[in-house]
């Protein structure tokens, strides 16, 4: 029964001490009250309510004492072994059965929803791995939270791969979300995976991208063919050590000097990243905007990368739309930009402990929660964070 209080929020702890209210009352009101009126109602509530609110041992214990609660009143009221008085007895006695099967139900069911979350989870460590903390030039940290209930793993992805090319990095948002997008996320991550340190550029990485979605969804059936796309942003550093290289250094609280980089950014119809740097918080809209990956058939130009710059000090935060469609209490979506410059300064991995990218992902998902008052995800939620790293 422990599972099932850790699985499903409402029996809170003023739940389960309501069955000893409940036995409480119900002694109280039969003494007070004259030989025709009784608290047995109120003790064989306890013993049902007991059942699905408190573990096996709390609720036994409470069906115990409110059975040896009924026989105290019954013999205080002299009809102890009478007709009335049996009544009164077997009527909690049925009560406390019926609790304490309730909780070997709810708790059997419990341990089939930690299973099945175990699998999730598993699930989710095997497609999304978290990238490790520091990935070439690069410090790196991911988040990811999924809508739907009983589930660790939903529509959104984030991938990171050191290539020949530099650290290239992947975040995107599949249609639909919970266990029914695990299949499209697999094939957009092993293609990324694959392709990364291949194609030369992202221009070629995202035509791989997009030829594997396109693949996988021709060989679904029926309606289905219609779904397998995603939104998606791609991201290219190479870092300011090498010829030619001029990305802005950093300093850190270490002393060391974190060399800047060159951004190349390719935007497939995913929300903008955000470089936070200082207290200064700036949204890279992509110049051009484009179709999703996987919708490469519909024609048109298919954009080119865009380039900025990242500065030693600096935090690239990179999210899915669970983040910029979170809605206050009065329908607002969230703004990253308007919000977290007063929640800076930010900065690279050497700033203090949970400092760069972790701090970034730390002070958001706070400042989120805050916006939207703690109300439960309606969407999937993924946030990656890099910062470069001293040499």
């Amino acid at each position: 029964m422990d599972d099932v209080r850790s699985a499903t929020p409402w029996p809170t702890a003023v739940m389960r001490w309501i069955p000893a209210a409940m036995i409480v009352a119900g002694v109280v009101f039969d003494l007070a009250t004259p030989n025709p009126y009784t608290g047995d109602t109120m003790l064989a509530g306890a013993c049902v309510l007991a059942g699905a609110t408190q573990s096996a041992r709390t609720a036994l214990l409470t069906c115990g004492t409110a059975m040896a609660g009924v026989i105290a009143l019954t013999i205080e009221n002299g009809i102890f072994g009478s007709g009335i008085g049996l009544s009164e007895i077997l009527n909690v006695l049925l009560s406390a059965v019926i609790g304490l099967s309730v909780n070997r139900v709810l708790a059997r069911s419990g341990r089939r929803l930690a299973t099945v979350r175990d699998v999730a989870e598993s699930a989710q460590r095997a497609l999304l791995p978290e990238p490790p903390h520091r990935l070439g030039p690069l410090a790196i940290a991911a988040r990811y939270e999924a809508a739907q209930s009983g589930a660790r793993i939903g529509g959104d992805v984030y991938a990171a791969e050191h290539t020949r090319y530099g650290v290239r990095l992947l975040i995107g948002d599949v249609r639909g979300k919970g266990m029914g997008a695990v299949a499209t996320v697999s094939v957009l991550l092993g293609a990324f995976r694959e392709a990364a340190d291949e194609e030369p550029d992202l221009a070629g990485l995202a035509h791989r991208l997009d030829r594997a979605l396109e693949r996988d969804r021709a060989r679904r059936p029926g309606e289905e063919e219609l779904e397998g796309f995603a939104t998606g942003l791609l991201a290219e550093f190479t870092d300011g050590t090498g010829p030619g290289r001029t990305g802005e250094p950093g300093r850190t609280d270490s002393g060391r000097t974190a060399p800047g980089g060159r951004l190349r950014l390719l935007n497939r119809g995913h929300p903008p990243p955000y470089l936070l740097h200082g207290s200064t918080v700036r949204t890279l809209e992509p110049a051009t905007p484009d179709l999703p990956f996987g919708m490469s058939a519909l024609g048109g130009v298919r954009s080119a990368p865009d380039e900025v710059e990242l500065p030693g000090d600096a935090t690239l935060l990179l999210v899915t739309d669970g983040v910029t469609e979170a809605r206050d209490r009065n329908g607002v979506f969230y703004d990253p930009e308007a919000r977290l410059p007063r929640l800076g300064p930010f900065g690279g991995p050497g700033r203090g402990p949970g400092g760069g990218p972790q701090q970034a992902i730390d002070v958001l998902l706070r400042d989120l929660a805050d916006w939207t008052g703690g109300v439960a995800l309606a969407d999937d939620r993924a946030v990656l964070a890099v910062s470069p790293c001293p040499p």
